[in-house]
């Protein structure tokens, strides 16, 4: 069996010391030779060696040394080595030590005095304690503070042992009257924690006798009354009030430590409003004061639990909360932004939202290296609040307009699509948001946001004068006709590649992306990182707008969605302008340059000539404009903005129906009893205290003390770990609490005879460690016991718990083995379902290099049913809207997200297809970022894929 160890010393293994080398350094007149075998016989003994034949040397020749340092080391050894026999009896070598202990207790050095006193603290043997006791209290009255603090902890570690009330019975009154007259605050501190272990009730008294001098007290004394009022106020609730005002006594006291420890205590021991708004305030004061980034987030974790049970009164904090953005970590400013978001109420969104508006300004004109991201942040925070409080988009619209052409493509493209919500979602800024993007246009160099750009452009310009400068502005950025001089065709064979290379590398991308509905496509994109302007081709102009530049560099993508930007105004121009001669210029004008990007995509100018897709898109905008018919009119014209208006109110709908299932609080049954808070007794009681019951009451109204453990979930986490048959027969109730999984054995002995030494043995395979192993038991004939083993996690994936149970029987000499079963611990007890946007979906799925490729394998026939049986099987959240899922056609894609405990990303995209003869084939890919959540997915998958088991 291992030991308990006491210290932890670092052991160089390279050069292992012979017992021989130490004896002879030991008995040598060389101090500092004696000082290096001392401690080389350490470390021997912590890594396990005996040496008993050390033990006499040591005694001989180490005990009268006056060296403080040999003496250290001595006591070191001391603690270290067995003082008992196999029988528990105390070794009669042993008492050679005490006289040796007695003079240290009285030697005039106060340094070995206290390490001797600090010694007793682990010495458990009450034979070698009794003698030196007068010599412990002696040292009670030292001058030196050092041995006084010592000598306290070696009294209250004296008092604890199972003989303690016998070998000191007064000692809580003896440290009491030392409590009293003592001015050194550790050794008070130690003082009054041996009398908050050992005698409450004295602790107490001294508490309100001194109840007016706490603020005096030093900081380490404050920290254990405070674990004083804890313990006291959870065992007599009744008493609770007049503890409280102690602790809004304490929490104006100059120590952070002690703040924060008031602020805790205050939230675990009351739920009064008054208690609450006053520990919200202390972790807000602290949120400013600390400069510590780890103590912002730790203070922010806290207010985030606050916000769980008491939004209400966290609302009145929200630009506190929000001050924490002055700090230069983005982790600060992310986590105050999350916790902000939820707090909004209509009646203090203006106030934040102009606050990150003036945050998005300072932005710009600061020179930070993490400006983009954290632009990106407030950007999705002010579309959260414009989403959830339409009137204050007005506010904030056109200042992030100024920021459509961000290098930053990420916190542009969070911009542009706030705009397009925002200008269905709100009609009275249609017109100045129409405006004020078609000023900027211009300024935009990422393709994807001029995509979207365009989008908007092309559905929102209503007006004759709107419609005229969209086209204007789509011609202006594409430039003069044409894209390059046939001329020059013969001799831009060779020039570009002389020229495009480069441009051709680092601009143009051919890989394979994953699209919205989590199917494979290749797409040519312009790489929007860094937005350098690309080498000019042959024949084209020297003046160029931004859509020219990216068309110049391949994206035809973007070509496309021109085309049908030009497409839709100039259909609008028709109903709106009633001159044909400018409409039907219009219309050549958009052909001609639709016509030119078809050239120039099949030109060899190009590295990569237009793809499919592009060229048959702006093939039908050609053909469209030349033959219009009504239904293709309708389409063009309202069912695009339809399917818009569409996806917002499914979106909206799902946020709905995600914030009710997370305000959806349990309740108790009608019949169980309410107070009244008017009609409540308020005899004696303090306001504090009055409010404290009336929550008490409400939480016990609202089954908020009630218990949700299911019985019959419960008996599904035991386990059989030896069969009826056996003599001994153990089952394992299993609790996984994130970092940590407990392991409750029941041992039942089912023979007639006694069983001794019985002992659990286990081990672990994965990324499980063991933190104790189970000490040797002795069961009784027919008897049961409860055996508690912990084990530690360190990531997301599937280990295996196994062992076996040993044990000795009276009449024979051999011991016997019982083996157990395996305990698979489950990967779905460390993922939960989570969200994240398609844009970081796909980001990750590029970045992971993690994928294990599942094939579909199962009887289930219905693609809709299946999925949902992957879902619940993996305990994911499914990305693709309910509407995209809609209708039967063969065929379904879907992604699937979910996040550890462990802060893991698991991403699966489920692709499947229907065959003839009905049985469903097709793939379920999953990515993350390290290989056991990817293998452990996929074994569960297969595992559970086959049908609804």
């Amino acid at each position: 069996m291992e030991k308990t160890c006491t210290l932890l010393v670092h052991f160089d293994k390279g050069t292992p010391a012979l017992a021989n080398e130490i004896k002879e350094a030991l008995e040598g007149n060389d101090v500092p030779a004696k000082v290096e075998a001392m401690r080389k016989a350490v470390m021997l003994s912590l890594n396990g060696e005996t040496i008993p034949q050390l033990f006499i040397t040591i005694i001989r020749y180490v005990l009268p040394s006056e060296d403080h340092t040999i003496q250290k080391l001595l006591l070191l050894y001391m603690e270290m080595i067995d003082k008992t026999d196999s029988q528990g009896k105390l070794l009669p070598e042993m008492i050679l030590i005490c006289q040796n202990l007695r003079n240290n207790l009285q030697h005039a050095n106060e340094y070995l005095r206290g390490v001797t006193l600090r010694f007793l603290c682990r010495l458990n043997e009450s034979e070698i304690i009794e003698p030196l006791i007068p010599s412990v209290l002696s040292n009670l009255e030292h001058r030196h503070p050092f041995v006084r603090r010592n000598a306290i902890l070696a009294v209250m570690s004296i008092y604890k042992l199972p003989q303690g009330e016998q070998l000191l019975g007064d000692a809580p009154e003896t440290i009491e009257k030392v409590l009293s007259t003592e001015q050194d605050p550790s050794a008070k501190r130690n003082a009054f924690l041996m009398l908050f272990t050992c005698a409450q009730e004295r602790a107490i008294t001294y508490l309100f006798t001194n109840v007016d001098r706490i603020l005096d007290w030093g900081e380490q004394l404050q920290m254990v009354l405070l674990e004083l009022i804890k313990k006291v106020c959870r065992t007599n609730k009744h008493e609770k009030g007049k503890y409280m005002k102690i602790i809004f006594s304490l929490i104006d006291a100059p120590s952070t430590a002690v703040i924060y420890e008031c602020a805790g205590t205050l939230v675990s021991l009351s739920s009064a409003p008054t208690a609450i708004k006053k520990a919200a305030n202390t972790y807000c004061n602290l949120l400013q004061s600390q400069s510590d980034n780890n103590v912002k987030l730790i203070v922010l974790d806290r207010l985030q639990e606050l916000k769980s049970s008491h939004k209400e009164i966290m609302v009145d904090m929200i630009m506190d909360i929000l001050r924490a953005l002055a700090s230069p970590n983005p982790d600060v400013k992310r986590k105050s932004l999350d916790i902000a978001l939820e707090l909004i109420t209509p009646r203090n969104v203006d106030e934040v939202v102009l606050m990150l508006k003036k945050e998005v300004v300072k932005t710009q004109s600061a020179d930070l290296e993490k400006n983009g991201e954290y632009r990106q942040m407030l950007v999705q925070a002010i579309h959260t609040c414009a989403m959830k409080f339409p009137e204050v988009a007005s506010t904030v619209v056109h200042v992030l307009m100024d920021f459509l052409g961000d290098t930053n493509v990420a916190s542009a493209m969070d911009v542009v699509v706030f705009v397009r919500e925002i200008i269905e979602t709100n009609p009275k800024l249609r017109v100045s948001i129409i405006t004020r993007l078609l000023d900027t246009f211009y300024q935009i160099r990422a393709a994807r946001v001029c995509s979207c750009a365009l989008w908007i452009i092309g559905e929102y310009c209503l007006s004759l004068s709107e419609v005229e400068s969209g086209i204007a502005t789509i011609k202006q950025c594409l430039g003069d006709l044409p894209f390059y001089t046939p001329s020059e065709e013969g001799e831009g064979q060779e020039a570009p590649k002389a020229n495009m290379p480069a441009s051709a590398g680092t601009v143009s991308s051919r890989r394979p992306v994953v699209l919205a509905d989590g199917t494979y496509a290749t797409q040519s994109a312009a790489l929007e990182t860094a937005m350098s302007p690309p080498t000019l081709v042959q024949g084209s102009l020297a003046s160029q707008g931004n859509l020219r530049s990216l068309l110049l560099s391949g994206d035809f993508f973007l070509g496309a969605v021109v085309a049908c930007t030009l497409t839709k105004l100039v259909l609008r121009l028709e109903e709106v302008q009633p001159s044909r001669v400018e409409v039907n210029k219009a219309a050549t004008q958009a052909l001609l340059y639709m016509v030119s990007m078809i050239q120039l995509g099949q030109s060899p100018v190009l590295p990569h000539p237009i793809d499919n897709d592009a060229y048959d898109r702006i093939v039908l905008c050609i053909r469209l404009l030349f033959n219009t018919g009504n239904a293709a009119r309708k389409i063009w014209l309202h069912s695009c903005r339809e399917s818009f208006v569409n996806m917002l109110a499914d979106k909206q709908f799902r946020e709905t129906v995600e914030r009710k299932a997370k305000a959806q609080i349990s309740h108790a049954q009608p019949d169980d009893l309410i107070d009244f808070y008017h009609l409540k007794s308020r005899k004696g009681m303090s306001q504090l205290e009055l409010e404290d019951e009336v929550q008490d009451d409400l939480k016990r109204a609202t089954g908020a003390f009630t218990k949700d453990n299911d019985d019959a979930n419960k008996l599904n986490r035991i386990l059989q770990l030896t069969g009826f048959s056996d003599p001994v027969y153990a089952e394992a109730y299993v609790t996984v609490h994130h970092y940590d999984i407990v392991l409750d054995v029941t041992v039942i002995n089912r023979t007639k005879e006694t069983l001794q030494n019985l002992c659990l043995e286990l081990a672990t395979m994965g990324d499980l460690k063991l933190v104790e192993r189970p000490q040797n038991y002795t069961l009784a004939p027919e008897s049961s016991k409860q055996i508690k083993a912990n084990i530690k996690v360190s990531s997301t994936e599937t280990g295996v718990i196994f062992g076996n149970i040993v044990y000795e029987t009276s009449n024979v000499l051999e011991r016997n083995v019982v083996v157990l079963n395996d305990i698979h611990i489950d990967i779905m007890d460390y993922i939960s379902p989570a969200s994240c946007t398609d844009v970081a979906f796909r980001t990750m799925w590029a970045e992971f290099e993690w994928e294990n490729k599942v094939a579909v394998n199962t009887v289930i026939q219905s693609e809709k049913e299946f999925l949902d049986h992957i879902i619940k099987s993996t305990n994911m959240k499914c990305l693709t809207p309910p509407s995209a899922l809609e209708g039967e056609c063969g065929f379904l894609a879907a992604n699937l997200y979910a996040k550890s405990v462990f802060g893991e990303d698991a991403l699966v995209n489920v692709s499947i297809e229907k065959q003839s003869d009905g049985k469903l084939s097709g793939y379920i890919r999953i990515r993350s970022k390290t290989q056991g959540i990817a293998l452990s997915l996929g074994d569960k998958i297969t595992l559970k894929q086959k049908g609804a088991a």
